[in-house]
């Protein structure tokens, strides 16, 4: 088997590009951050469903010690299975985090519900919602068995959010709260047979905030309108996810019928530039956005931004670019030159892309961002 082995290590930005494209979208960009702001809170909803055994969040005492105090799961807590109330939900192109796979749920108080805000906007939550985002390896090496490494908590509490770090112990019989961060090592085989290494990375209570930032507030990236719109495979059946938000009164009604909605980044029916729209949405735009941890850099990744080729980097010259080879940040039909890719493709610390998250290259994602910059046929100035 082919072992693939990676250090962690905080990368840093790269430096300022040219004002004058952030000038000539900062009107509607400014306009989206200020409905991304609106912090509405929803009316109650007799139709939320409730568990015979009642999830536990009392937003007094949260968080919590441990993971099981919740009662969000039935049974063995490695098991997984979400007790009444608790539904999974799934973005249509997810964050890649070396390869980890993830389990999202969803709670909230009976009797609340979250409204809509905008397709490009993180849903209108009450307090009391809990965004639950489980990170787990199969195939680990040596009991060839799987191993949840991780649970993350947003807990909405007196209008903003709260982050839960819980880390499991061997036996994954428990998930411990833990904000420091730290790392441990996991060796597992993935589907193609190969045997990977990676120093698995817990965040600490800065790293979420890096990526979790919107201003000096925290906030959730992924339950946007345009990542739930498609369809999710639940315990009674396939539903389109905002329609099961709403049957089951976890969503106002009244949301558009029409929604902007991302495509999946590995669907080869999609064009190759939505492909990219949609990973780089996903990966690089809850960095480089106004009011969060990149906002002074111009480029803008979000799905409705990536119309505008700059927003990706094509033909823009960098100010400072790590080799002197890198010409421009997407340099049209030529990766070598082309600084994005260089640190997509990169491991390194202080090179690689993005900042938190990521240890590993991942090589489906390069294969994807390569073979978009050798389509491109623009002529550079």
């Amino acid at each position: 088997m082919r072992v693939i082995t990676r250090r962690f290590a905080l990368t840093t930005p790269m430096r300022m590009l040219s004002r004058r494209r952030h000038i000539a979208v900062l009107g509607t960009l400014l306009l989206l951050a200020w409905a991304c702001r609106k912090d509405e809170q929803p009316a109650p909803d007799e139709g939320a469903p409730v568990g015979t055994t009642p999830v536990s969040v009392d937003l007094a005492t949260v968080p919590y010690d441990s993971l099981s105090t919740y009662r969000f799961f039935e049974g063995p807590l490695k098991d997984l299975r979400p007790a009444a109330g608790v539904l999974p939900y799934e973005p249509t192109t997810p964050l890649f985090s070396d390869y980890a796979h993830k389990q999202r749920f969803v709670w909230m108080p009976p009797g609340t519900r979250a409204a809509y805000v905008a397709d490009t906007c993180v849903l209108a939550f009450p307090d009391g919602a809990v965004l639950i985002k489980n990170f787990y390896y199969d195939h680990v090496q040596p009991q060839d068995e799987r191993r949840i490494m991780e649970t993350r908590l947003l807990i909405r509490r007196n209008g903003g959010w709260i982050y839960a770090e819980y880390v499991w112990n061997e036996e994954q019989t428990e998930a411990v709260l833990d904000m420091n961060g730290s790392n441990t090592q996991v060796q597992w085989v993935d589907d193609d047979g190969a045997l990977r290494t990676v120093d698995y990375r817990f965040p600490s209570a800065t790293e979420c905030h890096t990526c979790h930032k919107l201003g000096d507030a925290n906030i959730p990236i992924g339950p946007k309108p345009q990542n739930l719109n498609a369809d999710l495979v639940y315990a009674d059946g396939t539903m389109n996810q905002l329609a099961k938000w709403a049957a089951v009164g976890y969503l106002e009604p009244g949301y558009p019928a029409a929604i902007n909605t991302v495509v999946r980044w590995d669907d080869p029916a999609q064009s190759l530039n939505d492909r990219v729209r949609a990973y780089m949405d996903a990966n690089c735009s809850h960095c480089h956005a106004d009011g969060r941890y990149c906002d002074y850099r111009p480029m803008r990744f979000a799905w409705h931004a990536t119309d505008d080729p700059a927003m990706l980097g094509v033909c823009v010259a960098p100010q400072d670019p790590l080799l002197p080879v890198h010409t421009h940040i997407v340099k049209p039909g030529n990766t070598e030159k082309s600084l994005l890719y260089y640190r997509i493709a990169s491991d390194l610390d202080g090179v690689r892309m993005p900042l938190v998250g990521r240890t590993l290259v991942h090589e489906e994602g390069r294969a994807l961002i390569e073979a978009w910059i050798l389509s491109l046929t623009q002529t550079c100035n």
